[in-house]
């Protein structure tokens, strides 16, 4: 039998969420060394899910909030071997490729800081991530004034000279 769900992952104003897929229970120690490792001062929670043995979610974190936050999410999705990581202070710009460099990270799901929702499927067995919505539709095209802030928006924030 096959279920799916929507499940809408709550991202706070001024946090970026990144969701993933890993293997192996040591992902939550190289995930919180991984992320204060790539920005110093860096707050952030993270959370895994684990697939077998007592099957628990596992979390670390720099900031208590963030922490609880990525623990509750992770146990609302409920995949198994899936990750969530909430950040303030960073950009998810700033840790992907660290993160993505983890032997046991498989797979970046998503990094935003937009509503999320995931499509999850649901089995006798238990449950996966199928897919993300990241955002909203877009509404057309932009246009020399929409370039202009957007170039304008990048330097304002530093990511451009």
């Amino acid at each position: 039998m096959l279920n799916n769900e929507l499940v809408q992952i709550d991202t706070p104003e001024g946090t970026n969420v990144v969701i993933g897929q890993a293997h192996f229970i040591k992902t939550v120690e190289d995930i919180y060394e991984s992320l204060v490792s790539s920005v110093p001062g860096i707050q952030f929670g993270l959370a895994f899910c684990e697939a077998s043995g007592p099957r628990l979610v596992r979390r670390e974190g720099t900031h208590e909030d963030l922490t609880k936050l990525a623990g509750e999410n992770a146990l609302k999705i409920g995949a198994g071997h899936s990750f969530i990581v909430y950040i303030r202070g960073a950009f998810p710009i700033n840790v992907l490729n660290s993160l993505k460099n983890l032997s046991e990270v498989c797979h970046i799901f998503c990094a935003s800081a937009n509503p999320v929702q995931l499509i999850i499927a649901q089995t006798d067995q238990g449950r996966g991530i199928l897919g993300v919505i990241d955002g909203n539709s877009p509404l057309g095209i932009e246009d020399t004034s929409d370039v202009e802030a957007r170039r304008s928006f990048l330097r304002k924030i530093g990511y451009k000279h």
